[in-house]
């Protein structure tokens, strides 16, 4: 069976061997190499997009066809387009081709065309009808796996705004995709300014700037609905697909609190426990604010969770709790030990629910101190808290303390070292990142990138080349690639070895496109080749870029930037 693409024809499915739709006479072979081979949602006219599957010399593809003229729904399928342009991620689908336009026999419609990699699989939505809720043991799996998407689409400086059941797929293989990027939006300083409702005076949604509303009932936070969509509202989407997977219950059959308006969803996931539910309520803040600041720090709290489990299933079993009991009745130290390890615990476990606001954390990380005295993590965490608030004293004496509990813990040696890096003194940042690397037998690959950074700052350019060749050997971390192959291209364009330089630095910002100062340097580099069209494109990065902007060099170049467009002009 084909299927004719105009969406305006009466009778649309043809046999396999016809050339025209039989009906209209509309060409059946899109673009020469596309062939509809049956739609994958049914053909609605309220939809304004229609999605086929399609052959291409045996290969099956997707294709979404927008049958709208409406100039908004034509720039998002060209956002989509673009957004998946930059992705080359197994839980993303890649773009086959540019989105192209084709208009129907006989008719003044102009149809807009995305061709897509099909997803085997099926999307969860249905994968819940047929199978029922997902375990504790999936829901962590599935979780992270889609942080980690999310993590890579808000590095890329885009949000996705309709996270949903349907729009992900489980595949045979266990690879969740995140599917149907036509609400994608960028991160700008213009779109924050326009949800903030800051400067101009342009009649829109609220008498701000006009933006498209885009929502899925029962998924979508109140900021989304009333046009303010933010990053963190796509782990709000998330949270709560997750209450429909380990539910198993549609959202709409759920009691909601009328006074905080959450969802009450736990009596109904028995198998969820109260770690993984936290954060999952946390992720389903109604308040942007309250929701992780970035996928980056539910990826950090899921990285901490099976040891709260095991605690978690440690005091709620029943041997703990006879034990405890017996404890009791004996008296003593132990029931004294018991219990302030109990509450160290606790007290942990809620400092890490705050590592976004490190003045609550801190005081956490002291209560759990207090009741455990030898936790080295605590202490390199209090540190940290310390740290962000800049408390320089309490950050210093915490590391210490740190290190004096366990000499040979390289996660306090690079933190330290990069507490003295940003105090600007090198010499003793450079002596706890050699620390780390020594004691970590090559683990402590940020500190190998960290130390080869210090030798571009002093000028050492054959070390930090040195340095970052042998980080490159012994890691696999994109992010952690990128560092390195940032410094190779910042030495090799200060040794004037330009191509070289330029290599490196594109390897970097494909591996993350956030490093601003790898597109600082690559403007510097594009320059030194006369390649002014790129630098261009390469310097407005730098200087629109947020990650990273804090950086001494980072700074500096920037500023050297500007006294020249202020010359010039």
């Amino acid at each position: 069976m084909a299927y004719c693409i105009n969406p305006r024809c009466e009778h649309r499915q043809n046999p396999d061997d016809a050339q025209k739709c039989l009906n209209c006479g509309t060409e059946l072979l899109i673009d020469q190499r596309f062939r509809l081979i049956k739609p994958l949602r049914p053909l609605d006219f309220r939809h304004k997009t229609e999605i086929f599957e399609v052959e291409e010399n045996g290969n099956r593809k997707v294709m979404k066809v927008l049958k709208s003229s409406d100039s908004k729904a034509i720039e998002l399928l060209e956002r989509e387009t673009l957004t998946l342009q930059l992705f080359d991620h197994p839980g993303i689908p890649r773009v086959v081709d540019d989105l192209f336009s084709m208009t129907p026999n006989n008719s003044t419609l102009k149809l807009h065309c995305l061709v897509m990699q099909k997803i085997e699989g099926q999307n969860l939505e249905k994968w819940i009808e047929e199978n029922g809720r997902i375990s504790q043991e999936v829901a962590i799996n599935w979780l992270k796996q889609l942080v980690e998407i999310i993590d890579e689409v808000h590095r890329t400086g885009y949000f996705h705004r309709d996270i949903k059941p349907s729009n992900i797929i489980v595949q045979p293989n266990g690879q969740l995709t995140l599917i149907d990027f036509g609400g994608v939006r960028e991160v700008t300083n213009t779109y924050l300014a326009k949800v903030s409702g800051v400067g101009g005076n342009d009649i829109g949604l609220g008498g701000r700037y006009e933006i498209t509303v885009l929502y899925s009932a029962y998924y979508a936070p109140l900021e989304q609905i009333n046009g303010q969509a933010v990053p963190q509202s796509d782990f709000y989407a998330l949270g709560r697909t997750f209450a429909y997977l380990v539910t198993g219950i549609p959202l709409g059959n759920l009691p909601t609190d009328q006074e905080t308006t959450r969802l009450i969803w736990r009596k109904k996931a028995p198998q969820i426990e109260k770690p993984l539910a936290d954060l999952l309520d946390d992720m389903m803040s109604p308040a942007p604010g309250k929701r992780p600041a970035a996928a980056k720090f539910i990826l950090q709290r899921l990285e901490n969770l099976p040891f709260k489990l095991t605690v978690n299933r440690i005091v709620h079993s029943h041997p703990f709790r006879v034990g405890l009991l017996l404890t009791v009745l004996l008296g003593g130290f132990g029931i004294y030990k018991v219990i302030n390890l109990g509450l160290s615990t606790y007290y942990f476990s809620q400092a890490s629910r705050y590592v976004e606001q490190p003045k609550i954390a801190k005081k956490y990380y002291e209560l759990a101190i207090k009741h455990n005295p030898e936790d080295v993590v605590a202490y390199n965490n209090l540190a940290l808290a310390c740290q962000q608030i800049r408390d320089d004293d309490c950050a210093i004496k915490n590391y210490q303390k740190t290190l004096n509990l366990q000499s040979n813990y390289w996660i306090a040696h690079y933190n330290l070292g990069n507490f003295y890096e940003l105090q600007k003194k090198y010499e003793l940042a450079e002596e706890e990142y050699k620390l780390a690397i020594k004691v970590s037998n090559n683990e402590a690959i940020n500190a190998v990138s960290n130390l080869a950074r210090l030798n571009n700052i002093k000028g050492e350019y054959e070390e930090a080349v040195e340095l970052s060749l042998q980080g490159l050997k012994e890691t696999k971390n994109p992010e952690w690639q990128a560092g390195l192959y940032k410094n190779l291209g910042w030495a090799r364009f200060k040794q004037k070895r330009y191509r070289e330089a330029q290599e490196y630095l594109q390897k970097s910002v494909k591996l993350d496109s956030a490093r601003i100062d790898a597109y600082c340097l690559l403007g510097q580099t594009q320059e030194a080749l006369n390649e002014m069209q790129e630098a261009r494109l390469s310097w407005e990065l730098c200087m629109l870029g947020v990650e990273g902007s804090g950086l001494p060099e980072v700074i500096k170049w920037r500023q050297q930037l500007l006294d020249r467009l202020l010359k010039n002009n």
